[in-house]
């Protein structure tokens, strides 16, 4: 069985940077496409970012040039920083782990595992 912790979240003001970051056990998952997901109160779950296997990444229009993600296979973890954060950014942030894609997806549906999640609020 494998788990994904997140932690890293917390309450900051816009315009300031948060790194989130995403520790897998039980099992490598160097092979797998690993992403970022958020959810605002309301809202579906959204695509934030993802990375494949060997690091190539694809982000969700609204944070390209703000967030960037890099995974360490070694450390076997995912990061997630976050810079000139937005009020817009608040939710609550999941990793999430795909057995069945090396290249990285936009679609929740692809990942099988998840986190439990980390608040990142941002005040205006």
């Amino acid at each position: 069985q494998v788990h994904l912790v997140e932690s890293g979240g917390g309450y900051v003001q816009a315009g300031h940077s948060l790194r989130l970051s995403c520790a897998a056990s039980g099992r490598a998952v160097e092979s797998w496409a690993l992403g970022w997901f958020r959810q605002a109160p309301g809202q579906e779950r959204n695509f934030v970012a993802g990375v494949s296997w060997n690091g190539h990444t694809i982000y969700e229009d609204s944070v390209k040039g703000r967030f960037t993600i890099v995974r360490d296979n070694a450390k076997n973890t995912v990061e997630l920083q976050m810079n000139s954060l937005k009020p817009g950014d608040t939710a609550v942030y999941y990793c999430a782990g795909a057995t069945s894609f090396s290249a990285p997806s936009s679609d929740w549906r692809n990942y099988a595992y998840w986190g439990q999640g980390t608040q990142v609020t941002v005040s205006s």
